[in-house]
């Protein structure tokens, strides 16, 4: 029985027992053709598109955000944005109260109108001062003229004296006419004193007029009723007034997204607190940290992709490098690591790269302050 089993078996060929290994072999160099083929092509992808790129995951959107301060210390009357609205440069964001702001306006338009009614006065009087000067030499020139009346005067008196003194020895003159020749030239003499004293009282009169003149002058000359400093100091008091004024309506200083709103109606508000700030994601920009090892060939204006988890990698942004940091981040801290110590451990710094954002993919995909990105610099670039 055993020998019938066995003859009935079929014995395998030798030619078949040899073909099972060569088509093994035949298999394995196809694959390592398929594999090296792979790896080459590979090599060659990476060497076009990705050598020379440095990537980091460590970055962050940036925005050169607009603190809104309030610049005069006031009520809150009106509050006209919510945190998160988007606004436009010059859009109202806050009214103050402007009642004291009025009144300090009406204060000012008044006290300015006191400097020019003022100078009005003090011109007025410089006019008046130049008058008396000249009524003053007049009063000096007739003065003279009666000086010179009395010295004719006296001149004649003291000739008819001499002349009935050198004929009283024949008697043709009486005493009483040589009494009344002494007496009149004593007469002219003394209306010549007079004559006399009245110039240097109409020279004194003047000089005080000079005086004045000299003072209602020192108000007006060289200046207008524009550059008078009294009215120029009023003038700057009532442009401050207003500008107070205006200041009471509070507008957003450039276009972006309302953030940190910090001001409620009722509130009052102090000069120079801060009541909200205004991001222009617009404007928005990247700060990617790269180590201090891929520096290497990392130069301004190289181009730059990123991609953001707020978006997915589907969306891609095309960004240009536009600076490189002065210092690390560490370097500027507020407390700055210290490295003299015998347990010093070697850490890889990084240094902020900034990179601008293509405004139109920005307009199209809006990013946010504070979102991570990644950034890949293709450092073959200029």
């Amino acid at each position: 029985m055993a020998e019938d089993t066995a003859a009935a078996t079929p014995e395998t060929p030798p030619e078949a027992n040899g073909a099972q290994p060569e088509k093994r072999k035949k298999l394995l160099r196809i694959l390592a053709i398929v594999v090296l083929s792979i790896a080459a092509v590979w090599g060659i992808w990476y060497f076009l598109t990705q050598s020379g790129r440095v990537s980091t995951d460590n970055a962050y959107v940036g925005a050169d955000s607009a603190t809104v301060t309030a610049l005069i210390s006031a009520p809150v009357k009106e509050v006209r944005v919510s945190g998160t609205q988007v606004v436009k440069k010059g859009d109202i964001l806050v009214i103050l109260d402007d009642a004291d702001a009025r009144i300090a306006v009406a204060d000012a338009e008044a006290a300015l109108r006191q400097a020019r009614q003022r100078y009005g006065q003090a011109s007025a009087t410089a006019d008046a001062a130049r008058a008396r000067v000249t009524a003053r030499g007049a009063d000096i020139s007739q003065a003279r003229a009666r000086l010179r009346d009395a010295d004719a005067a006296v001149a004649k008196a003291r000739a008819e004296l001499a002349r009935r003194e050198s004929i009283a020895g024949t008697g043709a003159v009486s005493a009483e006419e040589l009494t009344t020749a002494r007496a009149a030239l004593a007469s002219a003499s003394a209306a010549r004193d007079l004559a006399a004293a009245g110039i240097a009282s109409a020279e004194a009169t003047r000089g005080s007029a000079s005086g004045d003149l000299g003072a209602a002058e020192a108000v007006v000359t060289g200046t207008t009723i524009n550059t008078a400093p009294d009215v120029a100091a009023a003038q700057a008091r009532l442009e401050k007034a207003e500008l107070d004024l205006a200041r009471t309506v509070i507008r957003a200083p450039v276009d972006g997204i309302v953030t940190n709103k910090q001001v409620q109606v009722g509130q009052r508000v102090a000069a120079g607190a801060p009541i909200l700030v205004v991001v222009p994601v617009a404007t928005a920009y990247v700060d990617a940290n790269f180590k201090e090892s891929q520096f290497k060939r990392i130069r301004i204006g190289q181009p730059v992709e990123l991609t953001s988890d707020f978006y997915g990698s589907d969306v891609v942004y095309r960004g240009k490098v536009t600076g490189i940091a002065g210092g690390t981040g560490a370097a500027f801290s507020l407390i700055p690591a210290q490295n003299a110590t015998g347990n010093w451990v070697k850490v890889v710094q990084r240094l902020p790269v900034r990179i601008t954002l293509d405004p139109k993919e920005l307009k199209e995909h809006p990013l946010r302050v504070g979102l991570s990105m990644e950034a890949t610099i293709d450092t073959r670039g200029k």
